[in-house]
Protein backbone atom coordinates (compact mmCIF):
# COMPACT_ATOMS: atom_id res chain seq x y z
CA UNK A 1 0.00 0.00 0.00
CA UNK A 2 1.36 3.42 -0.91
CA UNK A 3 0.00 6.92 -0.46
CA UNK A 4 -0.85 8.82 -3.64
CA UNK A 5 -2.62 12.09 -4.46
CA UNK A 6 -6.39 12.07 -4.94
CA UNK A 7 -5.78 13.43 -8.44
CA UNK A 8 -3.61 10.40 -9.25
CA UNK A 9 -6.78 8.30 -9.49
CA UNK A 10 -7.32 7.42 -13.15
CA UNK A 11 -9.96 9.59 -14.81
CA UNK A 12 -10.19 12.21 -12.04
CA UNK A 13 -9.44 15.94 -12.15
CA UNK A 14 -9.97 18.42 -9.32
CA UNK A 15 -10.32 22.20 -9.46
CA UNK A 16 -10.93 24.92 -6.89
CA UNK A 17 -12.13 28.51 -6.80
CA UNK A 18 -12.70 30.73 -3.80
CA UNK A 19 -12.58 34.08 -2.09
CA UNK A 20 -10.58 34.35 1.15
CA UNK A 21 -12.03 37.73 2.07
CA UNK A 22 -15.57 36.40 1.72
CA UNK A 23 -14.45 33.05 3.20
CA UNK A 24 -16.21 30.82 0.71
CA UNK A 25 -15.45 28.70 -2.34
CA UNK A 26 -16.17 25.57 -4.32
CA UNK A 27 -14.38 22.42 -5.40
CA UNK A 28 -15.17 20.39 -8.51
CA UNK A 29 -14.28 16.75 -9.13
CA UNK A 30 -14.45 16.14 -12.88
CA UNK A 31 -14.76 12.76 -14.61
CA UNK A 32 -14.63 13.61 -18.31
CA UNK A 33 -15.25 10.02 -19.41
CA UNK A 34 -18.05 9.66 -16.87
CA UNK A 35 -17.94 7.67 -13.64
CA UNK A 36 -20.49 5.35 -12.09
CA UNK A 37 -21.86 7.25 -9.12
CA UNK A 38 -23.47 6.68 -5.75
CA UNK A 39 -24.41 8.85 -2.79
CA UNK A 40 -25.35 8.57 0.88
CA UNK A 41 -26.87 11.51 2.77
CA UNK A 42 -26.77 11.01 6.54
CA UNK A 43 -27.13 14.43 8.15
CA UNK A 44 -30.43 16.05 9.03
CA UNK A 45 -29.86 19.36 7.21
CA UNK A 46 -28.61 18.54 3.70
CA UNK A 47 -28.39 20.75 0.64
CA UNK A 48 -27.91 18.66 -2.50
CA UNK A 49 -28.44 18.48 -6.27
CA UNK A 50 -29.11 15.51 -8.59
CA UNK A 51 -28.89 12.89 -5.85
CA UNK A 52 -32.07 11.14 -7.05
CA UNK A 53 -30.34 10.31 -10.33
CA UNK A 54 -27.94 8.11 -8.38
CA UNK A 55 -30.64 5.76 -7.17
CA UNK A 56 -30.02 2.34 -8.76
CA UNK A 57 -33.49 2.19 -10.37
CA UNK A 58 -33.04 5.45 -12.31
CA UNK A 59 -31.76 5.72 -15.88
CA UNK A 60 -28.54 7.73 -15.87
CA UNK A 61 -25.57 5.78 -14.54
CA UNK A 62 -22.69 8.12 -15.35
CA UNK A 63 -21.66 11.23 -13.43
CA UNK A 64 -19.43 13.81 -15.11
CA UNK A 65 -18.73 16.04 -12.11
CA UNK A 66 -19.41 16.51 -8.42
CA UNK A 67 -19.37 19.99 -6.92
CA UNK A 68 -18.65 20.60 -3.24
CA UNK A 69 -19.57 24.16 -2.38
CA UNK A 70 -19.90 26.72 0.37
CA UNK A 71 -22.68 29.29 0.40
CA UNK A 72 -25.45 27.11 1.82
CA UNK A 73 -28.29 26.58 -0.69
CA UNK A 74 -27.06 29.59 -2.67
CA UNK A 75 -23.91 27.61 -3.47
CA UNK A 76 -25.84 25.09 -5.57
CA UNK A 77 -25.61 27.70 -8.34
CA UNK A 78 -21.94 26.80 -8.85
CA UNK A 79 -23.01 23.54 -10.50
CA UNK A 80 -24.56 25.55 -13.35
CA UNK A 81 -21.15 26.95 -14.22
CA UNK A 82 -19.72 23.44 -14.20
CA UNK A 83 -22.47 22.27 -16.57
CA UNK A 84 -21.67 25.11 -18.96
CA UNK A 85 -17.96 24.27 -18.97
CA UNK A 86 -18.58 20.60 -19.66
CA UNK A 87 -21.23 21.18 -22.33
CA UNK A 88 -18.83 23.45 -24.21
CA UNK A 89 -16.44 20.50 -24.39
CA UNK A 90 -19.00 17.94 -25.51
CA UNK A 91 -19.07 16.12 -22.17
CA UNK A 92 -22.38 14.76 -20.91
CA UNK A 93 -25.38 12.50 -21.45
CA UNK A 94 -26.24 12.47 -25.17
CA UNK A 95 -29.78 13.78 -25.80
CA UNK A 96 -29.14 14.17 -29.56
CA UNK A 97 -29.49 17.98 -29.71
CA UNK A 98 -26.71 18.42 -27.16
CA UNK A 99 -24.97 16.61 -24.34
CA UNK A 100 -26.28 17.22 -20.83
CA UNK A 101 -23.52 16.98 -18.21
CA UNK A 102 -24.60 15.08 -15.09
CA UNK A 103 -23.37 17.30 -12.27
CA UNK A 104 -24.15 16.37 -8.67
CA UNK A 105 -23.56 18.77 -5.82
CA UNK A 106 -23.68 19.23 -2.07
CA UNK A 107 -23.29 22.44 -0.09
CA UNK A 108 -22.16 23.48 3.37
CA UNK A 109 -23.06 26.51 5.48
CA UNK A 110 -20.34 29.17 5.68
CA UNK A 111 -22.47 32.34 5.56
CA UNK A 112 -21.50 33.26 9.13
CA UNK A 113 -17.83 33.80 8.29
CA UNK A 114 -16.47 36.43 5.94
CA UNK A 115 -18.99 38.23 3.70
CA UNK A 116 -22.29 36.34 3.44
CA UNK A 117 -23.27 38.38 0.37
CA UNK A 118 -20.60 36.65 -1.73
CA UNK A 119 -21.34 32.98 -2.46
CA UNK A 120 -20.16 30.39 -4.98
CA UNK A 121 -22.07 31.04 -8.21
CA UNK A 122 -22.03 30.25 -11.93
CA UNK A 123 -18.80 32.18 -12.42
CA UNK A 124 -17.00 30.51 -9.51
CA UNK A 125 -18.10 27.04 -10.64
CA UNK A 126 -16.81 27.72 -14.15
CA UNK A 127 -13.54 29.06 -12.74
CA UNK A 128 -13.05 25.90 -10.67
CA UNK A 129 -13.32 23.87 -13.87
CA UNK A 130 -10.72 26.02 -15.61
CA UNK A 131 -8.43 25.36 -12.64
CA UNK A 132 -9.05 21.60 -12.69
CA UNK A 133 -5.98 19.40 -12.96
CA UNK A 134 -4.85 15.83 -12.42
CA UNK A 135 -1.52 17.01 -11.01
CA UNK A 136 -2.04 18.86 -7.73
CA UNK A 137 -4.53 18.54 -4.88
CA UNK A 138 -4.01 21.25 -2.26
CA UNK A 139 -5.52 21.01 1.24
CA UNK A 140 -6.59 23.59 3.82
CA UNK A 141 -8.25 26.95 3.13
CA UNK A 142 -9.07 26.16 -0.48
CA UNK A 143 -12.19 25.55 -2.52
CA UNK A 144 -15.18 24.31 -0.54
CA UNK A 145 -13.04 24.34 2.61
CA UNK A 146 -12.28 28.07 2.46
CA UNK A 147 -14.93 29.06 5.02
CA UNK A 148 -15.33 25.72 6.77
CA UNK A 149 -15.31 25.70 10.58
CA UNK A 150 -15.71 23.05 13.32
CA UNK A 151 -16.74 22.82 16.98
CA UNK A 152 -19.66 25.25 16.81
CA UNK A 153 -21.86 24.02 19.66
CA UNK A 154 -21.36 27.20 21.74
CA UNK A 155 -21.12 29.67 18.88
CA UNK A 156 -18.44 31.05 16.57
CA UNK A 157 -16.28 32.53 19.34
CA UNK A 158 -15.55 29.01 20.62
CA UNK A 159 -15.19 27.32 17.21
CA UNK A 160 -12.11 26.53 15.11
CA UNK A 161 -11.14 26.53 11.45
CA UNK A 162 -11.98 23.53 9.29
CA UNK A 163 -10.89 23.11 5.69
CA UNK A 164 -10.58 20.91 2.63
CA UNK A 165 -8.64 17.67 2.89
CA UNK A 166 -7.72 14.75 0.69
CA UNK A 167 -6.03 11.37 1.03
CA UNK A 168 -5.58 8.45 -1.37
CA UNK A 169 -3.85 5.09 -1.53
CA UNK A 170 -2.85 2.54 -4.14
CA UNK A 171 -2.62 -1.24 -3.67
CA UNK A 172 -1.37 -2.96 -6.78
CA UNK A 173 -3.49 -1.47 -9.57
CA UNK A 174 -6.33 -0.44 -7.24
CA UNK A 175 -6.69 3.24 -6.30
CA UNK A 176 -9.03 4.61 -3.63
CA UNK A 177 -9.17 8.19 -2.41
CA UNK A 178 -11.27 10.83 -0.71
CA UNK A 179 -11.65 14.59 -0.78
CA UNK A 180 -13.76 16.36 1.85
CA UNK A 181 -14.78 19.80 3.10
CA UNK A 182 -14.88 19.61 6.89
CA UNK A 183 -17.47 21.95 8.39
CA UNK A 184 -18.74 19.93 11.34
CA UNK A 185 -20.76 20.81 14.42
CA UNK A 186 -18.53 18.47 16.38
CA UNK A 187 -14.84 17.88 17.12
CA UNK A 188 -12.23 16.34 14.84
CA UNK A 189 -10.39 13.27 16.15
CA UNK A 190 -7.05 11.95 14.92
CA UNK A 191 -7.49 8.29 15.85
CA UNK A 192 -3.89 7.45 14.93
CA UNK A 193 -2.70 9.97 17.51
CA UNK A 194 -5.56 9.09 19.87
CA UNK A 195 -6.72 12.65 20.53
CA UNK A 196 -9.04 15.47 19.52
CA UNK A 197 -7.18 17.93 17.30
CA UNK A 198 -9.83 20.60 16.66
CA UNK A 199 -13.28 21.57 17.84
CA UNK A 200 -14.99 23.27 20.75
CA UNK A 201 -12.68 25.61 22.70
CA UNK A 202 -12.80 26.81 26.30
CA UNK A 203 -13.66 30.42 27.11
CA UNK A 204 -10.02 31.49 26.73
CA UNK A 205 -9.73 29.81 23.35
CA UNK A 206 -6.75 27.78 24.47
CA UNK A 207 -8.01 24.26 25.18
CA UNK A 208 -10.37 21.76 23.61
CA UNK A 209 -13.19 20.84 25.99
CA UNK A 210 -15.12 18.25 23.97
CA UNK A 211 -18.37 18.82 22.12
CA UNK A 212 -19.96 15.52 23.13
CA UNK A 213 -19.14 16.12 26.80
CA UNK A 214 -20.80 19.55 26.67
CA UNK A 215 -23.83 18.12 24.92
CA UNK A 216 -24.23 15.44 27.58
CA UNK A 217 -24.05 18.05 30.35
CA UNK A 218 -26.99 19.87 28.79
CA UNK A 219 -28.91 16.78 27.61
CA UNK A 220 -32.21 18.21 28.88
CA UNK A 221 -31.92 21.47 26.92
CA UNK A 222 -33.01 21.80 23.30
CA UNK A 223 -30.66 23.74 21.05
CA UNK A 224 -31.43 25.56 17.84
CA UNK A 225 -28.18 25.45 15.88
CA UNK A 226 -29.87 25.77 12.46
CA UNK A 227 -27.96 24.19 9.56
CA UNK A 228 -24.67 25.95 10.16
CA UNK A 229 -22.58 22.87 9.69
CA UNK A 230 -22.24 19.92 7.26
CA UNK A 231 -19.27 17.88 6.06
CA UNK A 232 -19.40 17.00 2.36
CA UNK A 233 -17.07 14.76 0.43
CA UNK A 234 -16.30 12.42 -2.45
CA UNK A 235 -14.69 9.00 -2.46
CA UNK A 236 -13.33 7.82 -5.78
CA UNK A 237 -11.81 4.62 -7.09
CA UNK A 238 -10.52 3.35 -10.40
CA UNK A 239 -12.38 0.08 -9.82
CA UNK A 240 -15.41 -1.19 -11.75
CA UNK A 241 -18.76 -1.23 -9.94
CA UNK A 242 -22.48 -0.84 -10.57
CA UNK A 243 -24.52 2.12 -9.37
CA UNK A 244 -26.02 0.03 -6.56
CA UNK A 245 -22.56 -0.99 -5.43
CA UNK A 246 -21.36 2.62 -5.47
CA UNK A 247 -24.24 3.61 -3.22
CA UNK A 248 -23.05 0.92 -0.81
CA UNK A 249 -19.48 2.22 -0.95
CA UNK A 250 -20.74 5.74 -0.22
CA UNK A 251 -22.55 4.30 2.79
CA UNK A 252 -19.46 2.47 4.03
CA UNK A 253 -17.35 5.61 3.60
CA UNK A 254 -19.48 7.32 6.26
CA UNK A 255 -17.65 5.16 8.80
CA UNK A 256 -14.76 7.56 8.18
CA UNK A 257 -16.98 10.41 9.35
CA UNK A 258 -17.94 8.42 12.43
CA UNK A 259 -14.31 7.83 13.37
CA UNK A 260 -13.01 11.35 12.78
CA UNK A 261 -16.00 13.56 13.71
CA UNK A 262 -17.57 13.51 17.18
CA UNK A 263 -20.52 13.63 16.93
CA UNK A 264 -21.21 12.95 13.27
CA UNK A 265 -24.53 12.92 11.38
CA UNK A 266 -26.38 15.20 13.81
CA UNK A 267 -29.71 16.80 12.95
CA UNK A 268 -27.74 20.04 12.50
CA UNK A 269 -25.34 18.54 9.93
CA UNK A 270 -26.09 17.73 6.29
CA UNK A 271 -23.33 15.12 6.04
CA UNK A 272 -23.14 13.77 2.48
CA UNK A 273 -20.72 11.52 0.60
CA UNK A 274 -20.66 10.91 -3.15
CA UNK A 275 -18.86 7.86 -4.56
CA UNK A 276 -17.34 7.62 -8.04
CA UNK A 277 -15.91 4.64 -9.94
CA UNK A 278 -13.94 5.24 -13.14
CA UNK A 279 -13.96 1.56 -14.12
CA UNK A 280 -10.33 0.75 -14.87
CA UNK A 281 -9.69 -2.35 -12.72
CA UNK A 282 -11.61 -5.15 -11.00
CA UNK A 283 -11.84 -5.11 -7.22
CA UNK A 284 -13.85 -6.55 -4.34
CA UNK A 285 -16.69 -4.35 -3.06
CA UNK A 286 -15.95 -5.04 0.61
CA UNK A 287 -12.29 -4.14 0.26
CA UNK A 288 -12.99 -0.88 -1.53
CA UNK A 289 -15.74 -0.10 0.99
CA UNK A 290 -13.53 -0.30 4.07
CA UNK A 291 -10.69 1.44 2.26
CA UNK A 292 -13.12 4.26 1.40
CA UNK A 293 -13.80 4.73 5.11
CA UNK A 294 -10.07 4.73 5.85
CA UNK A 295 -9.14 7.34 3.25
CA UNK A 296 -12.10 9.50 4.24
CA UNK A 297 -11.00 9.46 7.87
CA UNK A 298 -7.47 10.52 6.92
CA UNK A 299 -8.76 13.19 4.53
CA UNK A 300 -10.78 14.75 7.36
CA UNK A 301 -7.71 14.89 9.58
CA UNK A 302 -5.63 16.37 6.75
CA UNK A 303 -8.26 19.07 6.22
CA UNK A 304 -7.92 20.31 9.79
CA UNK A 305 -4.16 19.97 10.01
CA UNK A 306 -3.72 21.90 6.75
CA UNK A 307 -6.10 24.75 7.59
CA UNK A 308 -4.92 28.24 8.52
CA UNK A 309 -6.63 30.70 10.85
CA UNK A 310 -9.08 32.99 9.11
CA UNK A 311 -11.38 35.83 10.20
CA UNK A 312 -10.61 35.21 13.87
CA UNK A 313 -11.06 31.43 13.81
CA UNK A 314 -8.06 29.65 15.27
CA UNK A 315 -6.62 26.68 13.39
CA UNK A 316 -5.01 23.45 14.51
CA UNK A 317 -1.63 25.00 13.75
CA UNK A 318 -2.30 27.76 16.28
CA UNK A 319 -3.57 25.47 19.01
CA UNK A 320 -0.69 23.08 18.48
CA UNK A 321 1.69 25.82 19.56
CA UNK A 322 -0.19 26.08 22.86
CA UNK A 323 -1.06 22.62 24.06
CA UNK A 324 -1.54 19.93 21.44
Amino acid sequence: MKEIKFTDIEGIKVGHAGNLDAATGCTVVICEEGAVGGVDVRGGSPGTRETDLLKPENLVDRVHAVVLSGGSAFGLDAATGVMKYLEERGIGFDVQVTKVPIVCSAVLFDLNIGDYRIRPDFKMGYEACINATDKDCPNGNVGAGTGATVGKLLGPSRAMKGGLGSFAIQIGDLQVGAIVAVNALGDIVDTEAGKVIAGLLDEKGEKLIGTEAEMVKAYDKSRNLFSGNTTIGVVATNATFTKAQMNKIASMAHNGYGRAIRPAHSIFDGDTIFALATGKVEADLNVVGFLAATVMERAIVNAVKSADSLHGYKAYKDLKKINI
